[in-house]
């Protein structure tokens, strides 16, 4: 790792969560940006929540998607399918956590658990099953990445 990612990671290390028991906790505050004009998250805030908890789960285990792009030629992971359970709404000012949790791993695919909450309150309940991806085509998802994820799940 260069100095320059070694201070960045020292910087943003509190604001990527947090392992624990299993899962990948990050906590967030919901500002203006996310409300529609009733003050209320809009339902696609919470898209973007669960994105950033997806993206800092893999980084909480040592994986940045930008690195596994540049080292292996392109890989990224694509939402190929979500449930989603609107449960309660957040208002400006609350402050989230998103849950996120290895569920299924197989060749290609993952499916991740994941919940916003504020509180013991769970406001949104989601599986997510991203694809591995390269080139627009499906690939395996690494073995280490795989042996990383179940380690922690």
């Amino acid at each position: 790792m260069s100095e320059k990612r070694d201070q960045q990671a020292v910087v943003g290390s509190h604001l990527s969560g947090f392992m624990q028991d299993g899962a990948h906790i990050l906590p967030l505050r919901v500002y203006y940006e996310d409300t529609d004009f009733s003050a209320r998250v809009y339902h696609a805030s919470y898209l973007r929540f669960m994105e950033r908890g997806r993206t800092e789960l893999l980084r909480a285990v040592e994986v940045a998607q930008s690195d596994l792009h540049a080292e292996m030629n392109g890989l990224a992971f694509v939402v190929r399918k979500m449930a989603i359970d609107f449960l309660g709404g957040a208002v400006m000012d609350d402050v989230l956590t998103i849950v996120t949790r290895p569920k299924e791993l197989r060749g290609a695919s993952m499916t991740l658990s994941q919940e916003v909450r504020r509180g013991d309150e769970v406001l949104v309940k989601a599986d997510v099953m991203v694809a591995a991806v390269r080139g627009g085509r499906a690939v395996r998802i690494p073995d280490e990445l795989r042996t990383t994820l179940s380690v922690n799940s």
